[in-house]
C-alpha cells in the first residue's frame, strides 16, 4: 500500500493533536507527516502515534507541495489565506474552519452520510481541491438523520445543543478549569473567551449573533444539515454552551412525511454506520458526554414518541466534537480521498 504526505496545519491546537492522534489510530497510510502551526509554535514538538515525535513548521514558510494532503484546524482566517494555496500546489485540503462550508465549489462531507460529493472537489469538477469539514454539532446530529431521512423523509427538526467547552479550543478549556478551581478558592472569575461565566453556568450563546436573533452556531446548523443531507429539511436549533470538557449532546425533535414506529427507528439507528444505541429504560440506560468523550461512535438514547406531532421522534444525541466533531470526520474524508483513488501521488 502506496504512503501518503499528510500535513495537519493547527497541529498544536487540541484538535489538531487529536488529528495527529487519529491518523496514528487508524494506521492512515502515511509516508510523512508535517506538524505544522503558526511561527510562534515553529520548532515546538508534537506526538504523533505512541513513540513518534514531530518538530512544528512555521506554516508560512512551508511548502504545500511536499504534502499530498493537508488536514487543516487552524480557525477560518487561516483557513481562507492558505488553503487555497495548499490546494493550488496540487495538495488536497480537508478545512475543519467554516471559511468554506457553503461555497458551492466545496464539498461539504461527512463519510456516512453524503460519500458521493467528494467528487465536487476535483479540479476537473469544478473544484478546489478543498473540502469541508462540518460544523461539531452538525456532524453528529446528519449522521444520525441520515438513515431516518432514507426511510422516513424527515421533514422538520429541533435541536437544542450542550455543547462542551472544547468547542472553542484549547484556551476555552483551561478557561473552564481555571474557573471552576477559582471558584472553589474565592477568586473573583474573570470571564476572557466566553461572554460570561462558564464554570457552574449555562451560556446561551455560541458565535456571533445574527439579525435575526439567532446565533451563527445556530444557522450554521440549519444551513449545514440543507447542504449535506437535504434542502428540504427545515431545521431550528438553540445552542447553549456548558461546563464540560470533551462531547457535544443533543436533544433532538424531528418529524417526518411518512409515519414511523419507534421499533423501526430504533432498528435503523442500531444498523446505521457509525451510530451506537444505549437506550435501557432504566438509571444508567443512556449516554452522557463522559462516556463519549474519547470515542468515535455518535451515541443515540432516549428513543421515544413525540405524542404532539402525527409523525413524530424524540432522541438524545452524544458524541465526542473532538473526533467525530473534528478530527474523525476530517480522516475519515481522507479515507474517502484515498479509497476512492483521487490522489494522484
Amino acid at each position: 500500500m502506496m504512503g501518503y504526505k499528510v500535513a495537519v496545519v493547527g497541529a498544536t491546537g487540541a484538535v489538531g493533536r487529536e488529528m495527529l492522534q487519529t491518523l496514528a489510530e487508524r494506521n492512515f497510510p502515511v509516508e510523512t507527516v508535517y506538524a505544522v502551526a503558526s511561527s510562534k509554535s515553529a520548532g515546538r514538538e508534537v506526538s504523533y502515534g505512541e513513540d513518534v515525535t514531530l518538530k512544528v513548521e512555521s506554516l508560512d514558510k512551508f511548502d504545500f507541495a511536499r504534502a499530498d494532503i493537508a488536514l487543516f484546524s487552524a480557525g477560518g482566517d487561516t483557513s481562507k489565506k492558505y488553503a487555497p494555496v495548499a490546494g493550488a500546489a496540487g495538495c488536497y485540503v480537508i478545512d475543519n474552519s467554516s471559511a468554506f462550508r457553503m461555497d458551492s465549489d466545496v464539498p461539504l462531507i461527512v463519510p456516512e452520510v453524503n460519500p458521493d460529493a467528494i467528487d465536487g472537489c476535483l479540479v476537473e469538477k469544478g473544484g478546489r481541491r478543498i473540502i469541508a469539514n462540518p460544523n461539531c454539532s452538525t456532524a453528529q446530529l446528519v449522521v444520525a438523520l441520515k438513515p431516518l431521512h432514507d426511510a422516513f423523509s424527515v421533514k422538520r427538526v429541533v435541536v437544542s445543543t450542550y455543547q462542551a467547552v472544547s468547542g472553542a479550543g484549547k484556551p476555552a478549556m483551561d478557561e473552564l478549569f481555571n474557573q471552576t478551581r477559582g471558584i472553589y478558592v474565592n477568586e473573583t472569575v474573570t470571564p476572557e473567551i466566553f461572554t460570561k461565566q462558564i464554570a457552574f453556568n449555562a451560556i446561551p450563546h455560541i458565535d456571533v449573533f445574527l439579525d435575526d436573533g439567532f446565533t451563527k452556531e445556530e444557522w450554521k446548523m440549519t444551513a449545514e444539515t440543507k447542504k449535506i443531507l437535504d434542502p428540504a429539511i427545515e431545521l431550528v436549533a438553540h445552542c447553549v454552551r456548558i461546563p464540560v470538557f470533551v462531547g457535544h449532546s443533543e436533544a433532538v425533535f424531528i418529524e417526518t412525511n411518512k409515519p414511523m414506529t419507534e421499533t423501526k427507528v430504533r432498528q435503523l439507528l442500531t444498523d446505521a454506520p457509525g451510530v451506537v444505541v444505549v437506550d435501557h429504560r432504566a438509571n444508567e440506560g443512556y449516554v452522557t458526554p463522559h462516556e463519549a468523550a474519547g470515542e468515535d461512535a455518535v451515541y443515540i438514547s432516549r428513543i421515544r414518541k413525540d405524542p404532539t406531532v402525527p409523525n413524530g421522534m424524540v432522541f438524545w444525541c452524544v458524541s465526542d466534537n473532538l473526533r467525530k466533531g473534528a478530527a474523525l470526520n476530517s480522516v475519515q474524508i481522507a479515507e474517502l480521498l484515498v479509497e476512492r483513488g483521487l490522489i494522484k501521488n
